[in-house]
């Protein structure tokens, strides 16, 4: 018998799977076409209907008497509301109404550039509307302009104008920042809001004459502020740019400055970057905006989160930076106050902040010439007691093991002396001459990966000969893994005061080794420091603290300056001084 094979095979799950992806994607196109055409359509149909609400404006507005042709509080002044709600069929529309006298070149303007001076600078009208449909999907707004004239020649003019300038900081003009000008003083009043041209200039002509009534305001989103005050007004004055004046037949010209803002990330914390929460401060820049008495135009009091941190927004200018409390010293700032902001830009400010003490002194070493801190300069002070400190050095010490304050340890005794580090006495009243009692300490966190060591001491009573006191040194950044060594590696150890430049990491622990050849005598250990600067060493600055009232002298000497000498006298809880060194 004869089989015939079937060549035929079946459709797999995957092909099944295949297809209705296809199928399923053709069916989202075009449910997206067809979308996007009804979308078309209805965008088609209010934009037609906006068109010919326009035109019925614009009809409306040109059998206005010309006298008439303004807003409510504009200039010029008028009958037609700056915001108006308006429906056609199903569609409403918001429509924006601004209306401004034009000072034609053709017979001269205003500031007589181009000449001649034109005495009756509102020659016609612009209007301008701007439509929207808030509750239209994907409409763009419209926008249309026209122009009125005069029915008669033009006559000579009470007002006057009112150009507003606006620039940056570098002195370039602002386009379409906003200038809001009100008076109450004319009648009828006025409440104006537009903007600036392409230049930067906002020209009113035909404006009102007033004396020192037209208040003006300008802003733009991201943008500082500023604006004229009022003479005598509560709190400043004496205002530095009062509310302006127009008078007949003249430009009064005011100028303005803003700029992007800057964000400033401000932190409290003490010298190994721990966060100080809940710190009061103060931030005040140097640009006045009256005098007599002197009124800044920023200056604020406020204070850290829980997480020792504040943010704000400032405006172009130079800002001092000051703690508003005097539960804490003040060990520096990084980076040295005042802090000069510029626009469109990102401050970090960080108050570097201890435990308060009596009489304390804060003194900070610059470069005379630019103003910059001098790193590693040395600060003696000598008066009721003497001192030296480095600056951009921070020390660590260690004076106390007592109540486990350590990691780990084996035949030393830290209570018996308070302290102090021993050898333990065993069972028979000696000391174990057969191997060295050791003590680990706790982790010391210095707040950065980026720490410098410097040096590492101690202070220990060693009779020679018989006693000895040995350390060795584990660094890491992710405070588990510790490899103790020495100077020159895991099998050396530190047996002086030296320098530790080559440990490297944030996290630092030192392991002690305490031994005797002596059964009766043993070494004893008082102190162990280190010097260094984290992240948060604030440069140029160096804190003395528990001072008595007095008058003290100081001596600053550093690489290639002069060596310069000072007095002070200390007799309040904290006070801070500057020394300038002149380079060599």
């Amino acid at each position: 018998m004869a089989f015939i094979r079937n060549k035929r095979r079946g459709t797999s799950f995957i092909d099944i799977v295949i297809s209705l992806a296809i199928i399923a994607s053709l069916f989202w196109g075009i449910y997206l076409i067809y979308f996007a055409l009804i979308d078309s359509v209805t965008n088609i149909e209010a934009r037609t209907a906006a068109t010919e609400l326009v035109n019925q404006q614009i009809e409306a507005l040109r059998g206005l008497p010309y006298g008439s042709v303004g807003t409510v509080g504009g200039l010029p002044a008028g009958v037609i509301q700056p915001v108006q709600s308006a429906s056609i069929g199903s569609y409403s529309f918001v429509i924006d109404t601004t209306v401004r006298n034009i000072d034609d070149p053709f017979d001269g303007t205003a500031s007589g550039n181009p000449a001649p001076v034109d005495t009756a600078p509102a020659d016609y009208k612009l209007v301008e509307l701007d439509v929207s449909c808030p509750a239209c999907s994907h409409f763009i707004p419209l926008s249309f302009s026209t122009t009125i004239a005069p029915a008669n020649l033009e006559t000579a003019s009470s007002s006057g104008s009112l150009f507003v300038n606006v620039f940056d900081a570098n002195g370039n003009g602002v386009p379409a920042a906003t200038v809001a000008v009100t008076n109450s003083a004319v009648s009828p009043a006025i409440n104006l809001t537009d903007t600036t041209n392409a230049s930067g200039v906002l020209e009113l002509v035909g404006v009102p004459t007033s004396t020192q009534s037209y208040h003006i305001v300008v802003s733009d989103p991201g943008y500082s502020s500023d604006q004229t005050y009022p003479l005598g007004g509560a709190g400043n004055p004496n205002p530095l740019k009062p509310d302006a004046t127009v008078a007949a037949s003249a430009v009064t010209g005011v100028s303005f400055a803003i700029d992007r803002l800057s964000g400033l990330s401000l932190e409290t914390s003490d010298a190994f970057c721990a966060p100080a929460a809940a710190v009061p401060f103060t931030v005040a820049g140097t640009k006045l905006i009256g005098t007599n008495p002197d009124v800044l135009k920023f200056s604020t009091s406020s204070a850290t989160d829980a997480n020792g941190t504040a943010s704000m927004s400032l405006e172009w200018d130079t800002y001092s930076f000051a703690l508003g409390t005097s539960s804490y010293d003040l060990f520096g700032t990084i980076p040295l106050s005042p802090v000069i902001v510029n626009p469109s830009s990102s401050v970090d400010f960080r108050f570097i902040t201890g435990s308060a003490t009596p009489d304390a002194l804060l003194t900070t070493v610059t470069d005379a010439a630019t103003g910059a801190a001098i790193p590693g300069a040395s600060v003696a002070l000598s008066g009721a007691g003497n001192a030296t400190l480095t600056t951009n050095h921070t020390a660590i010490v260690n004076t106390d093991w007592s109540l486990g304050n350590f990691y780990d340890e084996s035949g030393v005794d830290t209570g018996s002396i308070p302290g102090s580090v021993l050898l333990l006495v065993n069972t028979s009243g000696t000391y174990d001459t057969s191997s060295p009692g050791w003590l680990i300490s706790k982790t010391i966190d210095t707040g950065s990966s980026t720490t410098n060591y410097y040096s590492f001491d101690w202070n220990a009573i060693v009779n020679p000969g018989t006693e000895n006191v040995e350390f060795q040194l584990a660094a890491n950044n992710d405070n588990a893994t510790w490899n103790f060594e020495g100077p020159s590696g895991p099998g050396s150890y530190y047996t002086a005061s030296s320098s530790i430049a080559s440990v490297a990491g944030r996290y630092i622990r030192y392991k002690m080794f305490l031994s005797t050849t002596d059964p009766n005598a043993t070494p004893k250990v008082d102190e162990v420091s280190f010097d260094l600067a984290s992240a948060c060493t604030p440069p140029g600055q160096v804190l003395f603290q528990g001072l008595g009232a007095g008058t003290y002298d100081i001596d600053i000497t550093a690489p290639n300056y002069i060596e310069a000498t000072s007095s002070v006298t200390v007799g309040s809880a904290w006070q801070g001084t500057t020394i300038s060194l002149t380079h060599i």
